[in-house]
């Protein structure tokens, strides 16, 4: 569903030019159900921006699905956007139309597709838990409800990718996890690929992959050692890092690069140079022994 290939997004200005992503990659089979996570500024929104077609990319490969996003002209974006895509975002004011009722929310979007279909709206609102809402107007809902109609409204035109920015940002943790819940029956029932940034390492340790990013590059895959294992089993991240049922990757990229843990180089004393050996098994790191570094490895 997703290839990115050396992906990277500069921003600029008259003054100022920012590397967002700095030759990202990245891969997301059809039908798969995945998160996304990295500190403020890593790049991950803006990743989740140029999937979604709201930024263009500045060079490499950005495929999703049949689109190549890199080089789609403008009335294609156009119909990526409303076909191929459905976006949440943590700030509700962005999906939401106050004046409407949560059913009018669901089929505004149809309307101008010209693709009206008011059994499916409310069939929508149904997933999502809302059938006995639908005709409340925004302000008699509360926050996860809105949240909730978000969801519905994101998939009104049946797209085959969902991202999702930050979507329990806003919520307690009692609807955080009802949302994942729905995340969960859509990916299942309905095939949609789904693709969670989140800072909620609780949520983000629910799903079967995740994907660190750091200074706009992919650095750890953890995937889960039994996808099978029920939510009961599964343990949160602690200590900013994800529990016992996940596996943690290095990842590598086409021409051999890989990004080492920050904190493991700091505890080897490694700067901007290191030592490597191979023995046949195991790749040896080390601090340089000739510019006087210690003797810690990292295998």
């Amino acid at each position: 569903m997703i290839h990115c290939e050396g992906l990277v997004k500069i921003y600029k200005t008259d003054d100022l030019e920012v590397v967002a992503l700095q030759g990202l990659n990245l891969t997301v089979e059809a039908g798969e159900l995945m998160a996304i996570i990295g500190n403020s500024g890593s790049g991950k929104s803006t990743l989740l921006n140029t999937l979604g077609g709201l930024d263009r990319p500045s060079a490499g490969q950005v495929r999703v699905g049949q689109w190549d996003l890199l080089k789609i002209s403008e009335e294609d974006l156009v119909k990526y956007k409303r076909d191929t895509v459905g976006f949440i975002w943590q700030n509700n004011a962005r999906n939401l139309l106050p004046y409407l009722t949560a059913l009018e929310n669901v089929e505004m979007p149809m309307m101008l597709s010209g693709k009206m279909d008011r059994p499916y709206a409310k069939q929508l609102l149904e997933w999502v838990g809302l059938g006995h809402r639908m005709n409340n107007k925004l302000h008699q809902l509360s926050g996860g409800e809105q949240q909730r109609v978000a969801i519905a409204i994101s998939l009104c035109n049946r797209p085959k990718l969902l991202l999702a920015d930050e979507p329990t940002g806003s919520v307690d943790t009692a609807t955080s996890d009802m949302i994942m819940g729905i995340f969960r029956k859509l990916n299942q029932e309905l095939g949609v690929t789904i693709v969670i940034v989140t800072h909620d390492m609780t949520l983000a340790g629910k799903v079967d992959r995740v994907v660190a990013i750091r200074d706009g590059l992919t650095s750890t895959e953890f995937i889960k050692r039994n996808p099978n294992i029920t939510e009961g089993g599964e343990l949160p991240f602690q200590g900013g890092k994800l529990g016992t049922v996940h596996e943690a990757y290095v990842v590598v990229d086409r021409v051999g690069r890989l990004q080492i843990p920050k904190e493991y180089l700091t505890s080897l004393g490694i700067k901007d140079k290191a030592s490597m050996e191979f023995d046949g098994e195991k790749i040896i790191i080390s601090s340089p022994k000739s510019l006087g570094g210690n003797d810690h490895e990292a295998k």
